[in-house]
Formats: structure tokens, C-alpha cells, sequence
């Protein structure tokens, strides 16, 4: 009986394909707090959108595996990754000490700052109302102001180490999503948000009533990450993959198209229009298309 079952487990991991016998591909489950364009968002019918995210799906198509994306929460992403409940964090996440002890990290993908976003209030220029940032990056952080930052993240551990346990007039309010924060600075119920560089453009971009008002170099390092020990042995896929998208020029349309400060409909648009690529397992044309197609709004 044992062995009659051993061959029932054989046999399904194989696929009938073309009259012969083959390997399933495998198929991995990608965790993602999808909600900090442009490296991870999800649209209204639930898309999934970001550079991580298509840098996921592309290196699926060339590593020979398949991916499923889900929604997580950045709060306990790193501890479920770690211990195997879902096999990949995609989510433009900080290579940390104390991250490292919990989850295995790739080769770095990503270099980031953080940036300082504030406030754009109506002021007479010249004889004309326009737009200009309500603070400079010193009057945002100093004078009893209070930011914003996600809990968790590169952006609330500076404020804390370099302003407030330096003596400095200031407060840190943390959220449980970037967003959040966001909404409360347009809101003004705080006076900045400290964030990743690019996700600070993303915002800027979004809402005319928000600027960028200086960049705090931290020169932060993402990678993606699997469970400890790599038990599914996963990173050599990875790194190679995105070796592979790097050398083909994708991964520059990729930057292109998500790095560029477009509106986030013009993006999904395009990503909609190519999607037929992506579904044909043509890497380097759906970047292409996806780039040329935000590029040409």
C-alpha cells in the first residue's frame, strides 16, 4: 500500500504534455505590503502593480517557476516569509541586521534615500498664486513638527536616532501603512513624512498639494528575501534572474517605466495594454512595451 501511494505522489507532480511526461513547474507564493507605489500597489479590481512586482514575474518566466502575489502585512511580512508560511517578500525591503537574523536576503537590487515630503500651500509669487512647499527639509524636521513615517521602516528609525535622541524639536508619528501617513499630511495632521526616495516622488506625483523638499542620503540597500536557511533554494534563482534582466536591458524598462514619475493610471494603463506579453512569457518585449507605453502617456 505505501508504495502504491509513493507512486500516486510521483505522479502527481508530473503533467501529461504532448503525449510525454513532464515536471510541473513550480509555483511560489510572493508576499507583498502592496500598498507603496512605485515598488508594490494594488489598483481598485485588485491588480497587482510595481517594479518589484513585475521584477518577480519576470524572473519566474526566466528561472522556469511560477509566481502567485499576495497582499501582506508589512508588520508581520518578515516573520511569515522567514518561517516558510509564504516563500518570497517582495517589498522594497531594507537589507537589516536584525531582518537578516529572521529571513535570507538576495544580492542587493536597490539603492534608496530617504526623502522629506511635505505640504504644498498657496502663496502670491510675483503677482500670481502658486503652489510652493510649506517648509524647507530644516523648519520640517526641527520647531515641534511632527512626521510620519511607517512602523518599521528605514525612514522612522532615522527620525528617531538622528533628531529625537539627538535632543531635536521633534515629533515621529508611526502608521501602519505609508498611505496613511500620507493622508494625515494632507490632511494636516502632521507636518512631513519621511519616506524611500522613489515611493516620496510616487506621492508627489499623485497629489499636486505635496512636495519633496530634501533628500536624507541613507543609501539604504533592498533585496528580496525567503525563508532562513532557503529551503526551497530560491535565491540562486533570484540573483540570477535578475542578473539576467539587467544584462538584457528589461530591467532598465522596467526603471523607466516605474522610476519616472508617471501617474499611477498612466502606468497601469500601459501595464493592461502589454499585458499579453507577460502572458506570453516575453520578458524583455513587455518591459519594452511598458516603458515605450508610459514614455508615450
Amino acid at each position: 500500500m505505501k508504495r502504491f501511494l509513493v507512486g500516486l505522489t510521483v505522479l502527481s507532480l508530473v503533467v501529461l504534455l504532448g503525449g510525454g511526461l513532464v515536471l510541473a513547474k513550480d509555483k511560489y507564493i510572493v508576499a507583498s505590503d502592496t500598498t507603496w507605489p512605485p515598488f508594490e500597489w494594488t489598483d481598485t479590481a485588485g491588480n497587482y502593480y510595481g517594479f518589484d512586482l513585475d521584477a518577480m514575474r519576470l524572473t519566474a518566466i526566466l528561472e522556469g517557476y511560477e509566481v502567485e502575489i499576495l497582499s501582506y502585512d508589512w508588520e508581520i511580512i518578515f516573520d511569515d516569509v522567514g518561517i516558510g508560511r509564504v516563500d518570497i517578500g517582495a517589498s522594497g525591503a531594507t537589507i537589516k541586521p536584525d531582518r537578516m537574523e529572521k529571513v535570507d536576503f538576495s544580492e542587493p537590487y536597490w539603492t534608496s534615500d530617504q526623502a522629506i515630503l511635505v505640504r504644498a500651500v498657496e502663496k502670491e509669487v510675483e503677482g500670481e498664486l502658486t503652489l510652493v512647499p510649506e517648509y524647507n527639509i530644516v523648519t520640517a524636521l526641527t520647531g515641534g513638527h511632527t512626521v510620519g513615517a511607517q512602523v518599521g521602516t528605514t525612514g522612522a528609525l532615522w527620525i528617531q536616532e538622528n533628531l529625537i535622541d539627538q535632543g531635536i524639536d521633534v515629533s515621529l508619528s508611526e502608521y501602519p501603512l505609508y498611505p496613511l501617513a500620507v493622508l494625515d499630511l494632507l490632511n494636516k495632521n502632521i507636518d512631513a513624512v519621511i519616506q524611500d526616495e522613489p515611493a516620496s516622488r510616487a506621492s508627489a506625483a499623485a497629489e499636486e498639494k505635496l512636495a519633496i523638499v530634501g533628500v536624507i542620503e541613507t543609501g539604504e540597500k533592498f533585496g528580496f528575501f525567503v525563508a532562513k536557511g532557503d529551503p526551497n533554494g530560491l535565491l540562486e534563482k533570484i540573483n540570477r534572474g535578475v542578473k539576467k534582466l539587467q544584462a538584457s536591458g528589461a530591467w532598465d524598462n522596467l526603471i523607466k517605466a516605474y522610476m519616472g514619475g508617471a501617474e499611477l493610471a498612466t502606468i497601469e494603463a500601459a501595464w493592461q495594454s502589454c499585458k499579453h506579453l507577460l502572458d506570453a512569457g516575453d520578458v524583455d518585449g513587455f518591459a519594452k512595451c511598458l516603458a515605450d507605453t508610459v514614455a508615450g502617456g
